[in-house]
């Protein structure tokens, strides 16, 4: 007798319950132990636990908002948020028992603060630190008078950030030092994988990590004036890997024909990395083979060149050239994030979408009696954040997180004795925070609900009573969310992904014909517009991941087009491989060629753009079938195939 079929949930209902494969950051387990738990203990001893849990909310925005690796952008993630916190609360505390008025002054609160959030990734904390806080100030009790609620929340923030930077002095660019010496070793695993079906995994890594390192790299360069010897060196180190990350398609491509690379490339960019990370200098010595095709010299020079620069000692600070361009001035880039925040379509509608839930949340819980009604406001808020994924799948996660939470919390407040018996709890918990966040939002929500209930309940003295109404609560912001800042909006159902994958198409056009351009390679150039190109695909990447999580017809169209994401990001290495090798010997293609394929990718992004229009399938593009732009068009032909009707 055939067994009956297993009914399990659909995959995009379950894919964030799944723990993601992250390593746990010890160091931040330890401050966050330290940071929640001393203040606690603090307040306990002066007779104030009211303070020190405070303290302790404050010390939790401060863990929450600790992801930076350079230290002066953890002064930069941690200081600005807190300050936006400490508005918060104090709006949230002048309106606390107003009814009607807090209503309004809530919503308009969540307006400014998912407008802002739209800026970039400290905004977007400080934008939650700003919403969050202004719905606790308004939700329960603060001390009098209303400065003290501020203050008390910036000594938390103020703790999490000396902690964080007690290491500075003695590891002052460390943290830059061994993000470049990462991306050196992303490289080796690049190379290792050449004509092997990881190598587009390994190509995204390289990424990644590029971006990671030019971000810490560039954000410290915009704010240290003029060319510090230290910083000269860093960039000039991180500038010679692109020679090698172009050379790697050329390689690729080699490695699939004839073979794979000599285990002595990866072998030596191995070593560069290691260099780069002991601060190593002297003369290099790289054993390498005799390079015979222009895939391989093009790969022995990049490789040459970038150990002659990692070993010197002090790079000439006037010829390193930043690639990315320099950093705008601050007042540029103020300028720029307030026209992004007044002008933005995107923008505007976050905003109101946040303050349409924040505002039916509160009149909610003014017009029904629900005890300690912060809650409700508190989860719509970090379910309709932008930034952290699908507003969809995070309420479903939200949910799961909360009840698991729940469980916990319940052990704790029934089990535990209020008083120094919360300090080493305290410890253990607060602990969890940073070890779950890097397995995924379900688990952060899970490490983050007994905390917050724990420290609730030394300000409201409401024990085990506050479990079941905090559940309830957790649904109704979760079925808010769902509702109002979800299914009400046409594009949750009408997904922008194509757009945006066409734009990355007409890029990808524009790059095709700059990189063989008849007056002659803009090296410069061609440079920043491919690293921008990738930069851009990274985030459509994401895009489609996030809408992967939505259901039905989203997730299903994004499943449907995600080989073409693939596609185009192949497009991109054929044609830098194919650049490289022009550099290194080989033939330039004839542009009459360069022009059919720029033509037929600007015609697939118009037909990605269309709503009606079915994107045509061709035949191969003629050409030279020896010539450098054979495999490109191989790419080009697979991606007008991928584009056919059955993705409308």
């Amino acid at each position: 007798m055939a067994r009956p079929p297993r009914i399990t949930p659909p995959a995009w209902l379950t894919a964030g319950l799944k723990p993601a494969p992250a390593p746990i950051p010890w160091a931040a387990v330890g401050r966050a132990s330290v940071a929640l738990s001393a203040p606690l203990a603090v307040g306990l001893a002066a007779g104030q636990p009211a303070y020190g849990a405070l303290v302790s909310m404050g010390a939790l925005s401060g863990v929450i908002g600790d992801t930076a690796d350079a230290y002066r952008m953890r002064v930069f993630n941690i200081a600005v948020p807190q300050a936006f916190g400490a508005l918060g609360v104090t709006l949230g505390t002048l309106v606390f028992g107003q009814g009607w008025l807090a209503v309004a002054v809530l919503t308009a609160v969540a307006l400014v603060s998912g407008m802002i959030s739209s800026i970039g990734a400290v905004a977007s904390v400080s934008g939650l630190l700003l919403l969050l806080n202004a719905v606790v100030g308004a939700g329960l009790p603060m001390p009098d008078p209303w400065w003290k609620a501020p203050v008390l929340l910036a000594l938390g923030g103020l703790f999490v950030l000396v902690l964080a930077l007690l290491g500075w002095p003695m590891r002052r660019a460390a943290p830059e030092r061994e993000a470049v010496a990462a991306t050196y070793r992303a490289v080796a695993e690049l190379y290792e994988a050449t004509g092997t079906e990881a190598y587009d995994e390994k190509r995204q890594a390289v990424t990644a990590s590029l971006n990671q390192s030019y971000d810490l790299v560039l954000a410290r360069r915009a704010r240290q004036h003029g060319r510090a010897a230290p910083l000269v060196r860093i960039l000039a180190q991180l500038n010679v890997v692109i020679p090698l990350v172009e050379a790697a398609p050329a390689a690729h491509l080699r490695a699939r024909l004839i073979g794979p690379l000599s285990p002595a490339v990866p072998a030596a960019v191995r070593g560069l990395a290691d260099a780069v990370e002991e601060g190593r200098t002297g003369t290099p010595v790289l054993d390498l083979p005799v390079p015979e095709r222009p895939a391989e010299r093009a790969v022995d020079h990049a490789l040459r060149h970038a150990a002659a620069v990692v070993h010197e000692a002090d790079p000439d600070p006037y010829g390193v050239d930043d690639r990315l361009g320099r950093p705008a001035a601050l007042r540029v880039r103020a300028r720029r994030a307030a026209r992004a925040v007044l002008l933005s379509e995107a923008s505007w509608r976050y905003g109101l979408r946040l303050a349409l839930c924040i505002g039916i949340a509160q009149a909610f819980v003014s017009l029904i009696p629900v005890p300690r009604s912060y809650w409700v406001a508190l989860t719509v808020t970090f379910v309709m954040k932008p930034d952290f994924g699908s507003v969809f799948s995070r309420a479903v996660l939200r949910a799961a997180g909360t009840a698991a939470g729940l469980l916990l919390a319940a052990l704790v407040l029934s089990e535990v004795p209020r008083g120094w018996w919360d300090v080493p709890v305290m410890m253990v918990l607060a602990a969890l925070i940073p070890a779950f966040s890097a397995k995924g939002y379900a688990f952060q929500t899970a490490a983050i609900t007994p905390v917050i209930l724990l420290l609730s309940d030394t300000l409201n003295h409401q024990g085990f009573g506050l479990v079941v109404p905090r559940l309830y609560d957790s649904l109704i912001g979760c079925g808010i969310a769902l509702v109002a800042g979800y299914l009400l909006w046409p594009e949750s159902w009408h997904t922008r992904i194509g757009d945006r994958l066409a734009d990355a198409v007409a890029d990808t056009a524009a790059y095709v014909a700059r990189a063989f351009d008849g007056a002659g390679p803009d090296q410069g150039g061609r440079l920043r517009a491919r690293r921008k190109l990738y930069r851009d695909l990274s985030t459509v990447r994401s895009e489609f991941q996030r809408a992967l999580t939505e259901p039905p017809p989203t997730g299903a169209r994004a499943a449907a087009w995600w080989p073409l994401v693939v596609a185009v990001e192949r497009i991109v290495d054929a044609t830098t491989a194919a650049r490289i090798r022009v550099d290194h010997g080989a033939r330039a293609p004839d542009p009459a060629e360069v022009a059919a394929v720029r033509r037929e990718l600007e015609e697939l992004a118009d037909g990605l753009r269309g709503t009606d229009t079915l994107v045509e399938v061709r035949a191969e593009l003629p050409g030279d079938e020896n010539g450098v732009l054979a495999p490109l068009r191989q790419e080009v032909s697979a991606a007008r195939a991928i584009a056919g009707p059955d993705l409308r």
